[in-house]
Order: C-alpha cells, then sequence, then structure tokens
C-alpha cells in the first residue's frame, strides 16, 4: 500500500470506517454508515470505487444502500448481505486495480458464521473478530471457532498493522489487566493507550506483535491466563479452548 492513506471515519459511538485513498480514489471497509463516509469523501475530493464487508451486522453494512450502488462490493460468501457484487471465501483474492490493492481473504469465523477478513503484505482488516487487546462475542460461532480463528491471525507476521472496526482498546484493556495484572508490555501498553485517548486519537491500528504480548484472547497457551481462567473456573481447564471459552465468558460479564 505505498502512497495511500489509510483513514478511520468516525461512525456512531465506537465505530471506524476505514478508508483507502491515494487522493483521488477511495475503498471503505464496513461502512455502517453513509453520511460521515460521504463527508470524508466529499471533504477530500475521492471518488470511491469499492467497498470491502467482513459481516452481517448492521453496524458494518447499514450505510452501503446510501452509497454509490454502480461499484464492487466485497464480502461473505456464506452471510445473507443483498448488497454485494462479490462473494467471498478463503483462499480468494480481491484486486482493485485503479488503487494497485490486492487482499488474501482469510475465514475467520466465531463472532458470526461467515465473518471475513482482507489481508496484505502488511495489513490486516478484521472487522469484529480480533480487537487490540480482545475479540469479538460470541454471537453465532463457537468458542472453538473463533480460537482457531484468532490463531490463524496471530501466524501472520509480526509487523502486520490491525485495522479492527472499533475503539474498544481502554475498555478491553481494563479486562486484559484483571487477566494479566503483572503483564509489563500490557502496563506500558495501558499508559500509551490512555495518553492517546486523552488526546482523541486513535489506539488504532496495533500490530500482531503487540497483540501476541498483551491480548489475553492470543494468549490462551500463557501460563499467567491459564493460571487467571482456572481460578476463574474454580477448577483445572483442559485445553487451551477451554481457556480460551472462559476468559471470553469472563469478559462477557466484566
Amino acid at each position: 500500500m505505498k502512497n495511500m492513506t489509510i483513514h478511520p471515519i468516525k461512525a456512531f459511538s465506537d465505530n471506524y470506517i476505514w478508508c483507502i485513498h491515494d487522493g483521488k480514489n477511495a475503498v471503505v471497509v464496513d461502512p455502517g454508515d453513509a453520511k460521515p463516509v460521504q463527508k470524508y469523501l466529499a471533504a477530500n475530493n475521492l471518488t470511491l470505487i469499492a467497498i470491502l464487508v467482513t459481516h452481517h451486522h448492521p453496524d458494518h453494512i447499514g450505510g452501503i444502500g446510501n452509497l454509490d450502488t454502480n461499484i464492487p462490493v466485497f464480502g461473505p460468501m456464506t452471510e445473507a448481505i443483498s448488497s454485494l457484487t462479490h462473494r467471498l471465501r478463503e483462499g480468494d483474492i480481491v484486486t482493485i486495480d485503479k488503487l494497485a490493492l490486492q487482499f488474501n481473504i482469510l475465514d475467520v469465523p466465531g463472532h458470526t458464521r461467515g465473518h471475513i477478513a482482507y489481508y496484505d503484505d502488511n495489513h490486516l482488516f478484521c472487522g469484529d473478530t480480533l480487537f487490540s487487546c480482545g475479540c469479538g462475542r460470541l454471537f453465532e460461532g463457537t468458542a472453538e471457532q473463533m480460537y482457531r480463528s484468532l490463531n490463524k491471525l496471530a501466524t501472520l507476521p509480526d509487523e502486520t498493522l490491525v485495522f479492527c472496526t472499533h475503539e474498544y482498546t481502554e475498555a478491553n484493556i481494563r479486562f486484559a489487566l484483571e487477566v494479566e495484572s503483572t503483564n509489563d508490555d500490557l502496563l506500558e501498553y495501558a499508559q500509551n493507550v490512555r495518553k492517546a485517548r486523552a488526546n482523541n486519537i486513535p489506539s488504532l491500528p496495533s500490530t500482531i506483535e503487540l497483540e501476541k504480548k498483551v491480548n489475553p484472547f492470543l494468549r490462551a497457551n500463557a501460563e499467567t491466563v491459564i493460571q487467571a481462567a482456572n481460578a476463574y473456573a474454580s477448577r483445572t481447564l483442559a485445553s487451551s479452548v477451554d481457556v480460551f471459552s472462559t476468559i471470553r465468558e469472563w469478559k462477557n460479564n466484566f
């Protein structure tokens, strides 16, 4: 993505609609609301040439119908999104010639059954699967599906930039500190995020390297996380999936 700008368009209370552009043409990811997208495009003299969708929830697709309907709309193969023009699954490649963009598609079920992510050499647009210091709720998929999806993302190169779609980082850090109160990387990250948010600076993008150090949902094999999950469950958990499932339940009730 050389010479590209990736800008977070704020929507609702905490959504980011990511806009990728070269100063002329633009692509947006998960446009749940058309108005802030239209405002940003107009202010920057940008032409929208494609839409990327990760999953079917209204705060990710609600604005599509009020944007340009004569452009490609990419999204998950198995989800009921009527506005899609191109349905995708793992192994597919999305090419947007005008911006010289090429994304590999990853299946990452868990938050929803058909959730997908878009990945190029150094950028991951992962919707509501992976958050900084957190992960999406299990609305449709199973804990095992989400665990496998997160581990798939964790195998991407450490330098990969993670563009998720909600500004949940501070709240996620508060929970992560309940799980790993002595994690020095997490404590440092908490300070950095607090300063950024105090100045209204987005906490995103994160990186895969950082998330593996601070995100309890990527650390189900870490002894500190295992001990915390066992304590919460009041028993010895049998597997990493059980540890993950327990901390997901813990987060739900936090």
